[in-house]
């Protein structure tokens, strides 16, 4: 392709873009493909001969389109927010069409001058110390492994430069509360612990993590000869968005030279506003933290931002230092390919620099506070509404809720397949998509709130739907 068709291509897919946009409350949420719909309708050879991308905006609506579930929709509070937000789709396009690689600082001085800068600005809003020092990854699971990794060879004074966690003789334990993202265990066994030596620890009435029960847990395993090593906050469960007792972990951790972690993928964004602080009480004693800008703040998929109190044992951790990796500016510069676990970096810098500058870190807040205040909004209906139960405390954007009519009241298995029902019916209409979940054994339905296009309107349209879906569900087989 040269430029002139380049060129020419581009503005037709950003008015395809833009179109989509625009249209987009006019999908369904959820796509209603079945199984094999999407790829039954691509060849299974590909193209011998060239067939250029003239044809390609066609493609895109009659196949693709179909397949996609909106994450960008008003009506979307299924799982979490992850928003794209314009200004990010066009430093997409800028990162990709300058086609940098910047694994070091000398391969494109831009990529790591640019990042460095945009998240000093993001620690600055969030309001943490200058103790930390941010560099982006791909995903919070990344970053996970990552601290993970360097709890593992802090507590075990580098093992990894001798035998491994096979030559150790003390067992390494790693501890986060039953409610903990999935990436905490996945990350645990990643790195070598083994699932015998992660404790997952219970959680009290509002789901956050127990400190008695952790405590126990650490004086049992240093009875039994092993060695607390690294501890994980959530601020902000995926469930419930419960919020762990931070500080006190801190203070504990600390007694025990544990690393701590703290997960604040999705609520680390409303921190920007300082009212919300007081959720991460205790963040300055971490030694490691990551949030997720690419789901509630707006920055596109994927940017998750991780911070470290020592940057030094980071790099010692994740680098190599190959000879044709060498350069003359080392001792000088950041070499991000040292500061996690892939050799090579894409630009995603431009994505927040672009968001940050477009809104200001007021416009930012103003949308974190708007979604809070619709899903205090949506709490206070739920908990009003006869026969509606609220399963969680609503400190952020999710209101996690399900009906109970008075005649299933101690029927469990009933209970769950009639909220089942509720939450297949809002689904299946396509106005609107929740997440059905279960929290400590009881069906429930997840409203996540916080797509950038979603108003105090559009949540009042599902509370609708939901009450609507609830009476339907509880109708006698065979009826409308």
């Amino acid at each position: 392709m040269d430029t002139h068709d380049f060129r020419r291509l581009g503005h037709e897919l950003i008015d395809w873009v833009a179109d989509y946009r625009e249209r987009i409350a006019e999908y369904p949420v959820m796509s209603r493909v079945k199984p094999g719909e999407v790829a039954a309708q691509l060849p299974a050879e590909p193209p011998r001969r060239a067939e250029g991308l003239a044809t390609i905006s066609a493609d895109l609506e009659r196949i693709v389109l179909p397949g996609v579930t909106h994450w960008n929709h008003p009506g979307w509070f299924a799982y979490f927010p992850s928003n794209t937000d314009l200004s990010s789709v066009l430093a997409d396009l800028v990162s990709a069409g300058l086609g940098v690689q910047g694994m070091s600082w000398q391969t494109s001085p831009a990529a790591t001058e640019v990042e460095d800068v945009v998240m000093e600005w993001l620690r600055r809003m969030l309001g943490l110390s200058d103790a930390f020092t941010g560099v982006i990854h791909d995903t919070a699971s990344t970053a996970t492994l990552c601290s993970l990794l360097c709890a593992r060879e802090r507590s075990s004074d580098f093992s990894q430069d001798r035998g491994g966690l096979q030559a150790e003789e003390t067992p390494l334990v790693v501890y986060a509360s039953d409610q903990a993202h999935s990436s905490v265990p996945k990350a645990a066994l990643l790195a070598g612990f083994g699932a015998d030596n992660l404790r997952l620890v219970e959680t009290d009435d509002d789901h956050a993590l127990r400190l008695d029960v952790l405590e126990a847990a650490v004086r049992e395993d240093l009875a039994a000869g092993r060695r607390p090593c690294a501890l994980v906050a959530a601020v902000g469960t995926t469930a419930t968005t419960a919020i762990d007792p931070l500080a006190p972990m801190a203070e504990l951790a600390a007694r025990h030279g544990m690393w701590l972690h703290v997960d604040a993928a999705l609520a680390g964004s409303a921190m920007i506003c300082a009212e919300h602080r007081w959720m991460w009480e205790g963040v300055e004693r971490a030694d490691s933290v990551v949030l997720n800008p690419h789901k509630w703040m707006g920055t596109g998929f994927d940017l998750s931002a991780y911070f470290v109190r020592d940057p030094g044992h980071l790099v010692r951790v994740m680098s190599t230092d190959p000879s044709y990796l060498r350069t003359a500016q080392d001792g000088l510069v950041r070499n991000l390919r040292d500061w996690g676990i892939p050799l090579g970096r894409r630009f995603r810098a431009l994505k927040l620099w672009f968001l940050i500058r477009e809104y200001g870190v007021e416009g930012l807040q103003a949308r974190i506070r708007r979604d809070i205040g619709n899903a205090a909004w949506l709490s206070e209906q739920v908990d009003a509404a006869p026969g509606w139960q609220r399963l969680a405390p609503v400190p952020l954007q999710t209101v996690c809720v399900r009906h109970v009519p008075p005649e299933l009241d101690d029927d469990e298995p009933a209970l769950a397949a009639h909220n089942l029902a509720v939450a297949d019916r809002v689904n299946r209409a396509g106005r609107s998509y929740v997440t059905p979940s279960v929290l400590k054994g009881r069906q429930m339905i997840r409203v996540s709130i916080g797509a950038q296009a979603t108003e105090r309107e559009h949540v009042e349209a599902l509370w609708r739907e939901l009450q609507e879906a609830a009476v339907a569900a509880g109708e006698p087989a065979g009826r409308p």
